[in-house]
């Protein structure tokens, strides 16, 4: 008689024992592993998303046993020590666990750009984010050098994150970090190498530092409260809405009849009627800038005469959700101009210049401005603004309106003072500047764009003893609707620690800015967050031609990329005569924290008329040297050496501790 096999029966056995191994590998580095998650996942997602996220994304990772499809085999643990700064072999169950990890937290970016940001996508396409109710959670705040890193890497994308961390959390080598993102599916994992291997210098050993710090703990957080009052408004209403469950149950089939006779509604503005709703709006209480950590536009209370104006409002929120054709919309670059997810924060809704004004903060980091005309046939208008991890200084004003005149600004509650000044007249004390009870300014000339450039209007404001004593600083308008912060790095002191940015109020930093104001022209409407002039070197000019100052000025974006122009001062008769442009370079890390060595050159005419070759470096260049039509070379941060006036020069430096800088131009 025929043989039977037995029937084949799957090797539950064999995969609890695989999942086992895995379960502890993520038990024994879940820290680690959520850390490495954190620093991968997408920054748009804000902090108490990404945190949320970075712990899903690590859990997520433990394999299924059984139940249907095949579960892949987990290779066994060899080694039960910590990861950090040793080279894992990929083998393990940990490495195992960290590669799926990986490609999770690389997936968080691959969702389609027309996604909304907080609503879940399909799994093919993006995992899901787990929600907290009644609680947000932040990690630790760092301190200076940690919040640049974290806005050095919003600036790469996941895999150049991923290779960050790798290198330097994990103590991988390049070829073992090449490899482990071919197997997460990077498209380019040399590329990636090579752009992780630019933020960590120079200082690789600091950015390991500052990698390990609580800024990028998502294991040790800090919480607080979502809005007290209307979770409190919503569990009253939710007696109500049960008592009237049975009759919405009745209503639902006529209006379903209804809809189908009629037609639904199914815009946006439809579909998002619960956020859009004026009564959901959250409303910061008068005070609570004085009594928070966290001093940005989440601390601004609403201001204005019409915040309780809900026909405003209301408009105000459906135009954001769904702009008619007649609306004029603008946004800064890399500002999103989707509808929100959530109820989004009242700063303000009152008149302004003949409009009525309204003017939101969303959780998207954004702020979005809704003016409409009070008469006349004039269309309405809606911005858009970033406002990714604004301060004192960033989240200290917001253009509320513009006119031929001028523009307005409503000031942040902490400002205390407020004055105007021309950057062109340095030696010209500042104006004081009239401010209403609703903290909406009166009309501050606009510094002109085009045209002659004779004078340049900015606001110095002082932020309360209550936060920061005595700390004033400077905002000017650039087109956005949030104004730019200006600071100054002063020269290098002989044997001094590296100098940081200022505020640009001293009698050294005014003049500075007095010469290179102008070259604010040419970042215009660009998003500019900040802009920092950086007096990298001094020099002798040849033949008793004076003292000449070089200086970067450097422009950060709210969405991560920088410009940096490089300017020549020598000496003048004029302290507001123009600087020389010698260099300009956008998308750069030049003269910021990552980009801290440059060197550049240009061409002087002596008073003589002989045409010279100039060159300077920062601080930590020890030779400059030039080759080409003409040779030289000489020690320091300075060098100068005849040449025709179109000759053809390469200029390189050493750079201390070694390597060789090449000059920008």
């Amino acid at each position: 008689m025929p043989i039977v096999p037995p029937q084949q029966r799957p090797d539950v056995r064999r995969d609890r024992t695989d999942v086992r191994q895995a379960e502890a590998a993520l038990v024994e580095h879940y820290p680690h592993l959520v850390r490495l998650a954190y620093v991968v996942l997408p920054p748009g997602l804000g902090r108490h998303r990404r945190v949320l996220a970075a712990h899903a994304v690590v859990q997520r990772a433990l394999p299924a046993v059984g139940g249907g499809a095949p579960t892949a085999r987990v290779p066994a643990q060899s080694r039960r020590s910590l990861p950090t700064g040793e080279t894992t072999d990929t083998g393990t169950a940990y490495g195992w666990m960290r590669l799926r990890v990986l490609r999770t937290a690389l997936a968080y970016e691959r969702r389609p750009r027309w996604w909304p940001g907080r609503l879940p996508a399909p799994a093919a396409l993006r995992p899901t984010v787990p929600v907290v109710w009644g609680l947000r959670l932040f990690p630790r705040a760092g301190g200076v050098d940690e919040l640049a890193l974290d806005r050095a890497l919003s600036r790469v994308d996941g895999a150049a994150r991923a290779a960050f961390a790798l290198r330097l959390s994990e103590g991988l080598d390049a070829s073992a970090v090449r490899d482990l993102l071919a197997r997460a599916a990077v498209d380019d994992p040399a590329d990636a190498v090579r752009r992780a291997a630019e933020l960590g210098s120079p200082d690789q050993d600091g950015a390991r530092a500052m990698l390990g710090s609580g800024e990028f703990d998502p294991c040790t957080v800090q919480t607080r409260p979502s809005d007290l009052l209307r979770r409190r408004q919503r569990v009253r209403a939710a007696a109500v809405a049960a008592a009237l469950c049975v009759l919405a149950g009745g209503l639902a089939v006529a209006v379903e009849e209804s809809t189908r006779a009629t037609g639904a509604d199914r815009s946006p503005a439809g579909a998002l009627a619960p956020v859009l709703d004026p009564a959901e709006l959250l409303r910061t209480a008068a005070e609570q800038w004085a009594d928070t950590s966290r001093v940005d536009f989440t601390a601004w209370p609403a201001r204005g005469g019409r915040t309780s104006d809900t026909e405003l409002l209301g408009r105000a929120l459906r135009v954001w959700a769904e702009p008619p054709g007649s609306v004029r919309v603008s946004a800064t670059p890399g500002t999103g101009t989707v509808p929100p997810v959530e109820p989004p924060r009242l700063l303000f809704a009152g008149e302004v210049d003949g409009a009525a004004v309204v003017l939101f903060h969303d959780n998207a980091d954004r702020v979005v401005r809704y003016a409409e005309p009070l008469s006349g046939t004039g269309g309405a208008a809606l911005d858009f603004a970033r406002t990714d991890d604004a301060d004192v200084t960033t989240g200290g004003a917001v253009v509320i309106g513009r006119t031929r005149d001028g523009a307005r600004f409503l000031l942040a509650p902490w400002i205390a003072e407020s004055t105007t000044r021309d950057l062109l007249a340095p030696d010209t004390p500042g104006r004081p500047l009239a401010v209403g009870r609703d903290g909406v300014t009166a009309a501050v000339p606009r510094p002109a764009l085009g045209g002659a450039c004779d004078a340049w209007p900015v606001l110095q404001l002082r932020s309360s003893g209550r936060i920061v004593e005595k700390h004033a600083f400077l905002v000017t308008d650039l087109g956005d609707l949030a104004p730019v912060h200006l600071t100054y790095t002063p020269k290098p002191g002989r044997g001094a620690p590296a100098r940081q940015p200022r505020e640009a109020t001293g009698p050294e930093a005014l003049l500075a800015w007095a010469r290179t104001a102008c070259s604010l022209r040419t970042l215009s409407a660009a998003g500019v967050r900040s802009v920092n002039n950086w007096a990298f070197a001094e020099q002798k000019l040849p033949e008793g031609g004076g003292p000449a100052d070089w200086l970067c000025t450097r422009a950060e974006t709210w969405r991560g990329p920088g410009r940096a122009l490089v300017q020549f001062l020598p000496a003048a008769a004029s302290p507001t005569e123009p600087a020389t442009v010698v260099a300009d370079r956008g998308d750069t890390a030049l003269c910021g924290r990552f980009g801290q060595h440059v060197l550049a050159g240009t061409r002087w005419k002596a008073p003589s008329g002989r045409w010279y070759v100039l060159a300077a470096g920062s601080r930590a260049v020890t030779r400059i040297e030039a080759k080409g039509a003409v040779r030289g070379s000489a020690d320091g941060t300075a060098f100068a050496v005849r040449a025709p006036r179109d000759a053809a020069v390469e200029l390189t430096a050493a750079v201390r501790g070694g390597g060789t800088l090449p000059a920008v131009y």
